[in-house]
């Protein structure tokens, strides 16, 4: 038997049950008439198999009741019990939308403005690409480069609707086959870009990445969701999203190259998502790529901490200064109210 708020689907079996009660007759004698195994009939009285149109005639023929009778009720008990289960998975999965941020993805033009919470589950699902929001808990269907989600967690749900749309509009770009090497290779080149205005390098940026298999999409920030920047693979590419607008220059590039690392590292397609370890690894991985340490380190213990320093650094280095003050602000070595003038603040929006 299943129930839900609304529908109880109750198999055959039990009437069946109620005509052996009503002649005494035991389930192995009803077995032994129906030519079938006890273990076959007692499976048909609890509904646990299909009550076929071949059993129906048996039914007919020993108990006396027409086989369009059998097949009808089945029939009843099977749809009620697609109704019940889909009753309460809806009801269950009412619950789960309302830990998404749905009214922010729906401002951003992700879902259909709704505020039916039934509406909302069903767009959801479409958005989502799954028959039930719980399947998001399934590791084969968010294989996202960071720590494990749960579909309990607000902030892991809102990375999860930020992240499927990453994967959405990565769709709509062509890339070569996936080639890490050739992402390595290019570090020198895009480390460069840092120079740049974002007009200038965004092309130049997602172009030599497509070449690599790796499709960059930008996305704005969705509240709750803590992230600066996710990877994944998706189906022949490799999808790397960052939330870039209003955003500071250094935070961007250490965001960029962080994404980078869990590709060259090997973390994307993780089935577990990424460590504690990966995500440290990660972030060394992407501070020594865009200062290499030693050179940081000479430059630390120089002691000298002005303007002019820093520019002569960040020029000898090849990147943005501003780059080098948020590693001076991130490593304590002065305050963050200090030298943000060198800081530039890009707005990219797609």
């Amino acid at each position: 038997m299943v129930r839900s708020r609304s529908f109880i689907a109750t198999p055959p079996g039990a009437t069946i049950k109620e005509q052996l009660h009503d002649r005494g007759m035991s389930q192995k004698e009803f077995a032994a008439r129906m030519d079938m195994s006890e273990k076959h009939i007692s499976k048909l009285i609890n509904g646990s198999v299909h009550l076929t149109p071949e059993t129906a005639v048996r039914l007919e023929m020993v108990l006396g009741v027409p086989a369009k009778f059998w097949n009808n009720l089945e029939a009843i008990y099977r749809e009620k019990i697609i109704k019940a289960e889909a009753e309460n998975a809806m009801d269950a999965d009412v619950e789960i939308a309302k830990q998404f941020p749905y009214s922010e993805m729906a401002k951003f033009g992700w879902v259909p403005e709704t505020r039916d919470a039934r509406e909302k589950v069903v767009y959801l699902r479409k958005y989502f690409e799954v028959v039930e929001l719980s399947l998001l808990g399934n590791e084969q269907i968010t294989r996202i480069a960071c720590r494990r989600l749960a579909i309990t967690e607000k902030s892991d749900l809102a990375l999860m609707a930020w992240a499927q749309e990453a994967k959405i509009k990565a769709r709509n770009v062509q890339t070569a086959a996936i080639n890490i090497k050739g992402l390595i290779a290019a570090m020198p080149e895009m480390r460069k870009m840092t120079l740049l205005k974002p007009k200038e390098f965004c092309p130049k940026i997602k172009k030599c990445l497509a070449d690599c298999g790796i499709a960059l999409v930008f996305l704005p920030h969705l509240k709750g969701s803590f992230l600066q920047g996710a990877s994944f693979q998706d189906s022949n590419k490799i999808v790397v999203g960052l939330t870039a607008r209003g955003k500071d220059a250094d935070k961007f590039w250490f965001s960029l190259f962080h994404e980078f690392a869990h590709i060259a590292l090997g973390h994307v397609g993780q089935p577990n998502g990424t460590s504690d370890a990966d995500e440290k690894a990660a972030d060394q991985w992407s501070s020594d790529t865009l200062i290499t340490s030693g050179d940081f380190e000479r430059f630390r213990r120089e002691k000298d901490y002005s303007e002019r320093s820093v520019l002569r650094f960040a020029k000898a280095q090849g990147i943005a200064p501003g780059i080098v003050v948020g590693r001076m602000q991130l490593e304590g070595m002065i305050k963050y109210s200090m030298l943000n003038n060198l800081k530039e603040k890009y707005e990219i929006a797609g």
